[in-house]
């Protein structure tokens, strides 16, 4: 097995045995060589990460929001770490001024906002799970996490009061205490009392815990602090068990990574929350602190490109040889200052000025933004992955490290990481380009699922944990994702589709016989082939005085919008949310065989096959929708899903 620049072999690899698949060695990162950093003293659970940090910096700003004045945007006002937590203290009173016990579910439904944090940190200090209440995963699912997880009191931003009534009567067998951030309607309040719970106004609440005091329970490291639901293939989200000493785990590693690569943070750092607080991985970027900004790629460019021509040729020029400097190794501030100073300035102004490490996860960026926001962000970029399941923080991409574009970089240290083969979808872990499941172990994973012992087992085997997608080792250590073991990506926003369960829906239309649907990491939406059934074709043909053969009705554009329409419309029914929608389709009028190789005698779906079949009309669709940005990613992305093996 080739060396790989920054890993660590730290276990064999193992062949094929008793039906098992073959494994990769397993690794670690090179800052982990003398072993996992361990936690810092004292640090036992969430609780006392906010603590210390009183402690030590009480009079240093912690929250801060922007004044609105005449509707602008205006300066930002801080609270200081002592004033956050004089009403986290305050908040955890009232909250137990209402009954709610140590153990207890509390959800958080809302957008970013001090009050989300103070909530959270209340319910550390108590002994609550913490459950955040994710609404992209729609309404049915915020109703199902409400009772699947029996939260018995529910924060909510003032303008969610009213999703928040969708889950009625259902939720009500659990929830008996509404707060908002703001204030309640009094019609909203009225709704609310009439099933017999308790409704507060943030300033109301507040006032319960008034000169009350409760004792502080003992919390151990072994201890779940919050459940996070994550969507899966099919079915109801699932519970994520997430317990204090993953985080407090992770965060050592990030210490310790970020102390190696030389950009340690600092008490003068502050971090720009962009992703929801419901998501894991902005939820311990808030707890780390990091510095992150989040530009408007498009946005630059469009400004480029509309820059007259004598600035966008200096521009360009600047760009190539920046990039070109970067290539042969130099550091991104070192590889043209004069171009940072006069050319990218604006960016990084545009920025704040101040900004030094910006950090991507969810979706992975493509290749040439990520290349472009290196260059004219004058900032460190790099890409992250990690699952709920892992805590967030898996693998991230080092500081100028070029090679790493494209890539999430290698494991953060303080996990363990083998690649299994699958040798289904042609991938081996022990070939010269070692691919296969990406499998972690480590004290950041997850608790298991609530509830779901079953499916806990699915995944956690023998320590590892199995995160479904595949990875590809690269010579300089980092990993790159090239695909997914199950059916089921990421849009390029950062939503999952879980696409065999979307067939499932679509295949009720009966003017189709069956359906395939496509999409990518570098795509917003969802495109389709489907068969149509002929009898239904034709008789709808009929109806609309439009004649032609089977073939030439499967090439009308009136037949393709109808299609369209059934499918959006039996989408609609099943309460599909607008990413999980088809925008366009083609329609063939042969369908999917074993002749061309497009499904398996048990007529399942051959994926990579079916890509490769149709890539012509699929790319047809995307350029036809206007999706040109990004046509060399879905080029690339389609030859190297339509190179796979067969199944």
């Amino acid at each position: 097995m080739a060396e790989r620049k920054y890993l660590v072999e730290v276990e064999k690899a193992k062949e094929a045995v008793a039906g098992k698949p073959s494994t990769g060695p397993v690794y670690r990162s090179l800052f982990a060589k003398d072993g996992f950093p361990p936690p810092v003293a004292g640090l036992e659970c969430c609780w006392d990460i906010f603590r210390m940090s009183v402690e030590k910096y009480p009079n240093n700003p912690m929250l801060g929001r922007r004044e609105i004045v005449n509707d602008k945007a205006g300066k930002y006002v801080w609270q200081t770490y002592k004033q956050v937590y004089d009403m986290v203290v305050q908040v955890g009173n009232s909250i137990r001024s209402c009954g709610v016990e140590p153990g207890a579910k509390c959800g958080i439904y809302g957008a970013n906002c001090a009050e989300w944090v103070m909530s959270m940190e209340a319910c550390n200090a108590h002994g609550l799970y913490c459950v955040p209440l994710y609404d992209t995963l729609g309404a049915d699912a915020v109703k199902f996490i409400i009772c699947h997880s029996e939260i018995s009191i529910t924060f909510v931003e003032e303008k969610k009061i009213t999703e928040l009534l969708k889950t009625f009567p259902n939720s009500t067998q659990y929830m008996k205490t509404i707060v908002s951030f703001g204030k309640v309607a009094s019609k909203e309040r009225e709704d609310i009392e009439k099933f017999g719970l308790a409704v507060y106004s943030w300033d109301e609440f507040l006032n319960l815990g008034e000169n009350k005091q409760y004792e502080l329970p003992v919390k151990k490291k072994e201890d779940i602090c919050t459940i996070m639901y994550t969507s899966g293939t099919t079915g109801d989200p699932k519970g994520v068990l997430i317990s204090n000493e993953s985080i407090v785990t992770l965060l050592a590693g990030v210490k310790r990574l970020l102390e190696s690569v030389n950009e340690a943070l600092t008490s003068k750092d502050v971090f720009l929350s962009y992703l929801p607080l419901a998501h894991i991985f902005d939820r311990n970027d808030a707890t780390a602190k990091e510095a992150m900004g989040v530009p408007n790629w498009n946005g630059l460019q469009q400004k480029v490109s509309t820059g007259g021509f004598l600035k966008k040729t200096l521009f360009n020029i600047a760009f190539s040889h920046k990039f070109s400097s970067m290539k042969k190794g130099f550091a991104h501030d070192e590889a043209s200052p004069i171009c940072d100073k006069f050319v990218f300035d604006k960016v990084r102004q545009g920025l704040g000025g101040n900004v030094r490490l910006i950090l991507s996860g969810a979706a992975p960026l493509s290749n040439h933004v990520e290349a472009f926001l290196r260059v004219v962000s004058c900032a460190h970029v790099l890409q992250g992955y990690g699952l709920t399941e892992t805590c967030a923080g898996t693998f991230v991409s080092l500081p100028n490290e070029l090679s790493m574009l494209g890539t999430v970089g290698p494991p953060v240290p303080n996990v363990d990481v083998f690649l299994e083969s699958v040798p289904e979808m042609g991938y081996d872990a022990l070939s010269s380009t070692p691919r296969g499941e990406i499998c972690v172990r480590g004290k950041t994973l997850f608790s298991g699922y609530y509830k779901r012992e079953d499916l806990t087992k699915e995944v956690l085997i023998d320590g590892w944990f199995h995160t479904g997608d595949i990875g590809e080792w690269q010579p300089d250590g980092s990993m790159k994702i090239i695909d997914r073991k199950k059916n089921i990506f990421k849009l390029s926003q950062g939503e999952y589709v879980a696409v065999e369960n979307l067939e499932n829906i679509y295949s009720l239309v009966s003017d189709i016989d069956s359906i395939w649907v496509y999409g990518s990491s570098f795509e917003s939406y969802l495109v389709a082939v489907a068969n149509p059934n002929q009898q239904a074709l034709e008789h709808w043909a009929q109806e609309h005085g439009i004649s032609g053969n089977f073939k030439s009705l499967c090439e009308n554009l009136e037949a393709k919008k109808f299609i369209l329409g059934e499918l959006t419309k039996i989408g609609k029914e099943k309460k599909l949310k607008g990413f999980e929608l088809v925008r366009d389709i083609h329609l063939d009028p042969e369908p999917f065989d074993m002749e061309r190789d497009l499904i398996t005698p048990t007529y399942k779906k051959k994926r990579p096959q079916l890509l490769k079949y149709y890539q012509i009309s699929v790319l047809t669709i995307l350029f036809s929708l206007g999706h040109a940005s990004n046509l060399k990613n879905v080029i690339d992305n389609m030859y190297k899903s339509a190179s796979k093996p067969s199944a």
